[in-house]
């Protein structure tokens, strides 16, 4: 039987990843802890460039989310 198929909603993902972020961490700081830049994190906040699986796994172990919260929303 085949996996189902998702078409993951980079924006959304960005949504969720800024909400992660909140309003007390800028995203120099969020970008230093999972180890990518600012600018790039930005970009992925945006939903103008899609996070990579090292950089959601990253997010994921650094703020306890699970990988597939942050690529759809549910748990």
């Amino acid at each position: 039987m085949k996996p189902k198929a998702y078409a993951i909603d980079w924006a959304a993902v960005g949504r969720r990843i800024r909400g992660l972020r909140g309003f007390d961490m800028t995203q120099a700081d969020f970008a230093s802890r999972i180890g990518v830049s600012q600018s790039y994190l930005s970009a992925v906040e945006r939903g103008r460039n899609e996070a990579g699986a090292e950089v959601l796994l990253a997010i994921s172990r650094e703020f306890n989310k699970s990988l597939e919260w942050l690529l759809t929303g549910e748990e």
